[in-house]
């Protein structure tokens, strides 16, 4: 019998796609299957169909089966999956019902993950070499572009840098809110190939969500109402040839997600409004001040795309957890801002060790802002920390609650809400989100989020 249209469709759509693609009935039996197969699970196509899924995983042959936990839960499921082949697969799985409700169907597309897993295992085994390693000279000085540093901690994600940054492997940077993951994209960037192509740079966090896919992904011309006459290339083509970095990625909305994903699987991205995708070709670093598996097992975060920018995970130590680099820092923001005001001051020894001693919960960047504030306070050459309110001390002094600031409020309730008259206050007179940022010491998404928590804006707090 001659084969439908939808038959052949289907037969092309199974054989051409990257993806492994298997279709089973509502009990779980294997009814098609991607021409993939064979090379994932070590089985032919004829030695599938037929077969249940849960006796494919009674043999081991897949572990777990996501077509099962599909069959249990009667919804969507992803999960990483351990083949007798020895690979690593990515597999999601997707109900089919009919108008009765009756689960009929399920489709499950599978990934294989284990180069990424192996380019894991490599960076793993090195940085257990680079631990072992002694530095004769621990106490040495190291100054590259906007880093410098002494501590030990640093100096082995240096020499961890200077190997990853050749490659295009995806860097996911790690740590608070301040300690520099800004500085390591940057110079990652400069270490690589691509330094003479662009660096772009893109907050998650601060772009409004119905703006953002126009924004990354660019528009056609007459794509939406006020839509820029000739069109507009998005923030991932305007990376073609250098490096994308990816900051606040967890704040990244879900639908943006499933889109990035699919350029980063594709190579390919398709301007809001446009048919036509094109091609690009880029290196993904990424940033975030938060746990992602923590988000992938809450569902706010992919699963597919954590694997994706997980590639290198590399954690940024605090300020605090290194105070050998706090003086070598100090220098360095000290000569920049002596550079951008054309002056040549110097900081006062008594000054000098308070702002070492200090903690810097804000890390790198309150250290920055701070020196800043104490540099165009001080009215001669010597920068004294004498200003009162303005000096780290202070900032850090416990502040004295009474009893009755509770009113019958939970600590969280009352913490809130301080917080909040806080906000309220610090915002007279700014105009900017990266200006109260820089006010209170902490980083524009913080104070972002912050903002939106409380239900505040500048200009209508």
């Amino acid at each position: 019998m001659t084969q439908s249209y939808t038959e052949r469709e289907l037969e092309m759509v199974l054989e051409k796609s990257r993806d492994n693609i298997m279709i089973t009935d509502g009990e779980g039996v294997i009814l098609r299957a991607g021409s993939n197969c064979a090379r994932i699970y070590g089985r032919e196509i004829s030695q599938l169909l037929g077969v249940s899924a849960q006796q494919l995983e009674r043999e081991g042959l897949l572990r777990p089966s996501v077509t099962v936990q599909v069959l249990k839960r009667r919804e969507p499921v992803q999960v990483m999956q351990s083949t007798d082949t020895g690979r690593t697969v990515m597999a999601e799985g997707f109900p089919v019902f009919d108008e009765n409700g009756t689960l009929i169907r399920v489709v499950s597309f599978s990934q294989d993950l284990t180069d990424l897993h192996l380019l894991q295992k490599e960076y793993e085994l090195l940085q257990q070499k680079l631990a072992k390693r002694r530095y004769p000279g621990d106490a040495e000085t190291v100054r590259v572009d906007a880093l410098g540093f002494r501590s030990p901690q640093v100096r082995e994600l240096y020499e961890l840098l200077q190997r990853i940054a050749p490659t295009d492997a995806s860097l996911l940077l790690l740590g608070e809110s301040g300690v520099g993951k800004t500085a390591f994209a940057q110079l990652t960037h400069r270490l690589s190939p691509r330094r003479d192509g662009p660096f772009i740079e893109v907050n998650c966090s601060a772009i409004p969500e119905n703006l953002f896919e126009s924004e990354m992904f660019g528009y056609a011309p007459g794509s939406f109402t006020g839509a820029a006459r000739q069109g507009k290339p998005g923030l991932i083509e305007q990376a073609q040839g250098g490096t994308l970095f990816l900051d606040e990625v967890g704040d990244l909305p879900l639908p943006m997600q499933v889109k990035l994903l699919k350029v980063l699987q594709d190579g390919k991205v398709t301007r809001l409004g446009s048919t036509e995708p094109r091609a690009i070709d880029f290196r993904l670093i990424s940033a975030t001040n938060h746990a992602l598996d923590e988000q992938v097992a809450a569902g706010s975060f992919r699963l597919d795309l954590f694997y994706r920018l997980n590639v290198v995970p590399m954690t940024i130590p605090a300020l605090r957890e290194r105070p050998e680099d706090i003086p070598v820092l100090l220098e360095i923001v000290l000569a920049r801002l002596n550079e951008r005001y054309g002056q040549s001051k110097v900081l006062d020894s008594q000054a000098l060790h308070q702002l070492v001693q200090y903690d810097w919960p804000g890390n790198v960047r309150e250290l920055e802002n701070v020196l800043e504030r104490f540099y165009v306070a001080s009215p001669d050459q010597l920068i004294r920390c004498e200003m009162g309110s303005a000096t780290p001390a202070a900032v850090a002094a416990p502040v004295e609650v009474a009893p009755q600031a509770l009113q019958g409020r939970s600590l969280t309730e009352a913490l809130d809400a301080y917080e909040r008259k806080l906000l309220e206050e610090a915002l007279g007179g700014c105009r900017s989100t990266y200006e109260l940022a820089e006010r209170l010491g902490l980083s524009q998404p913080t104070v972002f989020r912050r903002l939106r928590k409380h239900g505040l804006s500048i200009g209508g707090a």
